[in-house]
């Protein structure tokens, strides 16, 4: 088993360690680290030694290498970069547009990106190949377009039903995008990473050893990762808005209304980031499936009455 996968196996079984973890993962100052630096941080790891310079390599393995493949994440992909590069994606796809291009612009970067994010943080132990195949290019290509035009539906609507309602546009503006926004980050990791399902991922043994390849883990990993995407982009989505109602019957917002925008924002952003590492910890690294809902094969390897998969991202 990766270093990485038991670090998780020791230390990120409970909700609160595995956001406490995350908070130091996500540090965006790692992202100034060389990949020399991390490779050499990797080689530091799993020496058993409990000294500050192995907690700081573990934290750099750990946020710049990927478990399955042991080889370092593209710099934009990796759990750091999340919050600097989406933030402002997130927030500009959220705004109230004037038309369906702007819209379709910022979904579409915005969309972009959490495929790549998917993609690269996918759990890979199955693939013969390093290199993407021309089914999983037309995939990503595919749930990019639709997820682009899906997003882009609510201003969509304005435009093309001559909206002028302002209930009207309240709901499509501030309502709508809510579950729309859970929904399409649910789609994105369910069909980025749909050949996990298809072919199994690798699962382990208490003592770290690989025993197999699991369709039914691949499944449990791929839902729990959807899950955990659909929490962060839903409640993004959420907050702010329910934030921004509920100050708009104050006093002081009806009478200085250029408020409103700057803290809606700031609010997208606040919320994003206090999202992301709550939704990476929602369930663990190390997942763990049951002994009677793994194949029939995979069954006898099971002596605690489960196994552990790598959960992916």
């Amino acid at each position: 088993m990766d270093p990485n996968l038991l670090y998780w196996k020791s230390q990120g079984q409970s909700f609160l360690s595995r956001v406490r973890i995350w908070f130091d993962l996500l540090d965006p100052s790692l992202l100034l680290c060389s990949d020399a630096q991390i490779q050499g941080a990797r080689s530091l790891i799993g020496g058993g030694e409990d000294s500050e310079k192995d907690a700081a390599a573990q934290t750099l393995a750990l946020s710049s290498v990927h478990a399955d493949s042991g080889a370092v994440l593209p710099l934009v992909f990796r759990p750091p970069a999340l919050m600097p590069v989406a933030a402002p994606l997130v927030v500009a796809s959220f705004l109230p547009h004037s038309s369906v291009k702007p819209a379709l612009i910022w979904q579409l970067l915005l969309q972009s990106y959490n495929a790549g994010f998917n993609y690269a943080n996918r759990n890979s132990s199955s693939e013969q190949s390093k290199t993407a195949s021309l089914k999983q290019l037309l995939l990503i290509a595919g749930t990019v377009s639709y997820a682009t035009c899906a997003g882009a539906l609510p201003q969509i609507f304005i435009n093309r039903l001559g909206v002028r309602s302002a209930p009207i546009q309240t709901f499509f503006r501030s309502i709508l995008p809510i579950p729309l926004s859970a929904a399409l980050a649910f789609f994105s990791v369910s069909t980025i990473r749909i050949e996990e399902t298809e072919t199994g991922i690798q699962v382990f043994d208490s003592h770290g050893s690989p025993v197999g390849i699991s369709k039914a883990a691949g499944e449990k990993a791929v839902r729990e990762t959807a899950l955990s995407r659909a929490a962060l982009f839903g409640t993004t989505a959420a907050v702010p808005n329910l934030l921004i109602f509920l100050l708009n019957r104050t006093r002081l917002f009806q009478r200085n209304s250029l408020l409103v925008a700057p803290l809606r924002h700031i609010s997208i952003a606040l919320i994003l980031g206090l999202m992301i590492p709550v939704s990476f910890s929602l369930f663990p690294q190390l997942g763990t499936i049951k002994k009677e809902t793994l194949e029939e094969e995979l069954q006898a390897a099971a002596a605690d009455g489960h196994l552990f998969y790598h959960r992916g991202l």
